[in-house]
């Protein structure tokens, strides 16, 4: 009886290596292949539809941009989704990918379900986590086997496969629509700089462009408009990369806590992303209270933390989004923001559901009168004063 697989591809150097290592090191006897497209180039759909035909049984390309966007990126923005700085753009798009995958094996009838991820990050569990509620078999080469790039570069040239990566520029990249990773190579060196030429969505924020002003409109904590024109997601983010990657916004140099407890040096570029979350958070400080905000400032951590894990399916996780659904049901407005060397600040917001009262708040105001905080001055830091006279 055959056996097949069906595998997780990117069209990238790990998974077109897997191809055929399934055949030869495992012995399956059909091998099929799930791209999604979550907003990769089209050029690299391209292109890894086109190592997929050649070399893989059978081929399937998902578009799932949409959805990635509505159901992964948007809850993101809305969690002010950071984990130590990173915004988490692999990180969301794995259990998406992961469940696209899932759906053809069980439509196909398939035995096992694979992907590239190595033994030292944080992929292999994101992913895992998703094929593991199947009862399906797992296969990971790349970590069962043990392989360096190196000598998946080598094994590549000697299968006949063209991949863009050599030993001299071994540069391991991701991208999707709410960023792109860089690593691999001399980046693994913490000390070493990173050069220009591993930048593609932002241009060198020393260029000394003059500044940029957007506004971002949001209903519900979500972007709907970008300068006054509604559109879509897809759309906006699209259009928001162009924009402030001009300026250099968007670059991440980091040193990053993996879920096995490995540090790791990463680069990231992410400039609408970097947008919408300081817009979204600006925001939310003008809309809800101190004590929503410092609470859902735990909430966002423990939120991303999860997302971080890929454990998106874990019940707490559920809970979280719940609350964070709830306190965004406020959040409208607009926000307007400035693009310059690399930094994207908010320079002015409004909104129908501010708790905020220029006539009260004024200094020219007889709206309040002062004489009134004379009372609540009297008792404010009590406690302290009390224990001084003791």
């Amino acid at each position: 009886m055959s056996e097949v697989i069906v595998l997780a591809y990117s069209g990238g150097l790990d998974t077109s290596v897997c191809i055929p290592l399934l055949r030869e090191r495992y012995g399956f006897d059909k091998v099929i292949t799930v791209l999604t497209d979550v907003g990769q180039p089209k050029e690299d759909i391209d292109r890894g539809n086109k190592r997929a035909e050649k070399l893989s049984d059978e081929h399937y390309v998902i578009d799932a941009k949409e959805e990635f966007v509505e159901d992964y990126i948007f809850p993101a923005i809305k969690a002010n989704a950071s984990y130590e700085g990173y915004v988490l753009g692999t990180a969301i798009a794995r259990p998406l990918i992961a469940r696209k995958t899932v759906e053809i094996a069980k439509k196909l009838g398939a035995d096992a379900l694979g992907h590239g991820c190595t033994g030292r990050g944080n992929d292999q569990l994101r992913f895992e986590a998703v094929f593991r509620a199947t009862d399906l078999r797992v296969v990971a080469p790349m970590r069962d086997l043990d392989l360096s790039r190196e000598w998946e570069i080598d094994y590549a040239r000697d299968h006949g496969i063209d991949v863009p990566v050599t030993k001299e520029k071994p540069w391991s990249i991701d991208e999707n629509l709410w960023s792109r990773s860089i690593e691999g190579g001399l980046l693994e060196d913490p000390f070493f700089e990173p050069p220009e030429e591993i930048y593609a969505w932002t241009k060198s924020p020393e260029r000394g462009l003059a500044p940029a002003k957007v506004e971002i409109e949001f209903s519900k904590g979500v972007p709907i408009a970008l300068d006054g024109e509604r559109m879509d997601g897809v759309e906006l983010i699209e259009r928001l990369n162009g924009i402030a990657g001009e300026h250099g916004v968007g670059r991440t140099d980091m040193i990053e806590d993996r879920v096995l407890g490995l540090k790791a040096r990463e680069n990231y570029e992410h400039p609408a992303a970097t947008v919408l979350l300081n817009a979204h958070r600006d925001l939310e400080r003008l809309i809800l209270s101190r004590a929503e905000l410092r609470f859902k400032a735990m909430v966002d951590e423990a939120w991303s933390e999860l997302a971080y894990m890929g454990l998106v399916d874990d019940p707490l996780y559920a809970d979280l989004s719940a609350f964070v659904d709830e306190s965004s049901k406020r959040v409208n407005g607009v926000v307007k923001m400035k693009l310059s060397s690399g930094r994207a600040v908010a320079v002015g917001r409004k909104s129908p559901d501010a708790i905020y009262d220029q006539e009260m708040v004024s200094f020219d105001s007889q709206t309040l009168s002062q004489r009134d905080a004379e009372g609540f001055a009297k008792y404010h830091g009590f406690q302290a004063r009390f224990l001084a006279r003791r």
